[in-house]
C-alpha cells in the first residue's frame, strides 16, 4: 500500500523504519519543522525528521496543518492510508484524506489513558501491564474505533526510557499487522468503550517536584514515570536534585517526611509520608548523573538533614 507517516519523537523511529524496510511504499514523511537549539541556536530537526533527512525521504515540515498547501501536498501522494506515531491532532480535512483512512499508534491499551502522555502515568499509577493500540482516527482525540491491540507486563525496573523503547518496537509491530489487515479487507474495527476511558494529560514542570509527604510508594512510582526526563527533583543544601532511581524501604521507624533517616557510603534513605526511599541514582543541578555511592563521595550529607520541595 502507499503509506504517508506522520510523526516527531524517537518513539516514531521503528514504526518508521519497519515500513520504510515494508513492503510498503512510503509515499512521504511528515514532521514539524527544525526548531533552533542550543546556545548556537542551531536548527534541528526532529528525530523523525532527521531519519527522513537522512535517508532522502520526502519530507514535510508544516508549520499549520490548516493550510490548502499541505493539503494539495498531502492529496498528491494519492496514500491509501496515513499512518501518524506521536504527531500532533489532524485536522478532519487531513485525516480524511487517504481512501482506507488514517490510523494512530497510542501507547495504552484505549480507552485506557488518553492523551499525550500515557506511558508516563501508566507507570505513575503503578500498573502492572500496559500496551499499544492502533485505531481510527477520527475528530475526537484518541476516541476512533480499535483495530489491534498488543498487550505487556509492566515490570518492576522499568521506568520511562525503558518502557518507552519496549512500547515503540511493538507497536511497530502491530503497525504493520495493522496494515496487513486493511489491505486484505480484514479489519474489524471496534467502538471504544466510553465508560472505561481515563486519561493521561500532558505533564507540567509543576509535576516534577517531589513532595515528600506523600506515600514512599507514590513518590517511586511517579520516579519512574518521569525518568529520564524531564525527572522529578529536589532540593538539598539550596542545590536542586534530580533523581532517577529509588528503592522503597518498609521496615524502618517512621520519621518526618523528606529526613535523612539513614546514611552510609553507598545509601542514603530518607523518610516520606508512609514508609522510607532509599535513593539509587540522582543527579545535581549542572553535573552527571551518578549511582548514590560515587554521589556520597562527593558530598557530605548527614543522618536528620532535610531534603525540602
Amino acid at each position: 500500500m502507499k503509506v504517508v507517516f506522520m510523526g516527531n519523537p524517537s518513539f516514531a523511529i521503528p514504526s518508521l523504519e519497519k515500513l520504510t524496510k515494508s513492503r510498503h511504499e512510503v509515499m512521504g514523511v511528515v514532521s514539524n519543522p527544525p526548531k533552533p537549539m542550543g546556545r548556537q541556536k542551531n536548527m534541528k530537526y526532529t528525530a523523525v525528521g532527521e531519519y527522513a533527512h537522512q535517508r532522502e525521504v520526502t519530507l514535510l515540515e508544516p508549520v499549520s496543518l490548516h493550510n490548502e498547501k499541505i493539503i494539495s501536498q498531502l492529496n498528491s501522494f494519492k496514500a491509501d492510508v496515513f499512518v501518524v506515531v506521536a504527531y500532533r491532532i489532524l485536522p478532519k480535512s487531513i485525516f480524511a484524506i487517504p481512501k482506507l483512512g488514517s490510523i494512530n499508534l497510542h501507547a495504552s491499551l484505549l480507552p485506557e489513558y488518553r492523551g499525550a502522555a500515557p506511558i508516563q502515568w501508566a507507570l505513575m499509577n503503578g500498573e502492572k501491564y500496559t500496551g499499544v493500540t492502533t485505531f481510527f482516527i477520527n475528530p475526537k482525540v484518541d476516541t476512533g474505533d480499535i483495530l489491534l491491540q498488543k498487550k505487556i507486563d509492566i515490570h518492576d525496573s522499568d521506568d520511562f526510557g525503558i518502557l518507552s523503547e519496549k512500547l515503540s518496537r511493538i507497536g511497530a509491530d502491530l503497525i504493520i499487522n495493522t496494515l496487513e489487515l486493511m489491505e486484505e479487507g480484514k479489519v474489524q474495527p471496534a467502538s471504544q468503550d466510553m465508560d472505561l476511558a481515563t486519561q493521561a494529560p500532558k505533564i507540567s514542570k509543576e509535576m516534577t517536584t517531589i513532595n515528600w509527604n506523600w506515600p514512599a510508594l507514590k513518590i517511586h512510582n511517579w520516579i519512574r514515570g518521569l525518568s529520564p526526563k524531564p525527572g522529578m527533583s529536589t532540593t538539598l543544601h539550596g542545590q536542586r536534585i534530580r533523581v532517577f532511581k529509588t528503592v522503597v524501604i518498609d521496615d524502618l521507624e517512621q520519621c518526618i517526611p523528606g529526613v535523612v533517616q539513614n546514611q552510609s557510603r553507598d545509601e542514603l534513605i530518607i523518610s516520606t509520608g508512609a514508609n522510607h526511599l532509599s535513593i539509587i541514582e540522582l543527579q545535581q543541578e549542572g553535573r552527571k548523573r551518578l549511582h548514590i555511592a560515587e554521589f556520597l563521595r562527593g558530598h557530605t550529607i548527614s543522618i536528620g538533614e532535610a531534603f525540602t520541595w
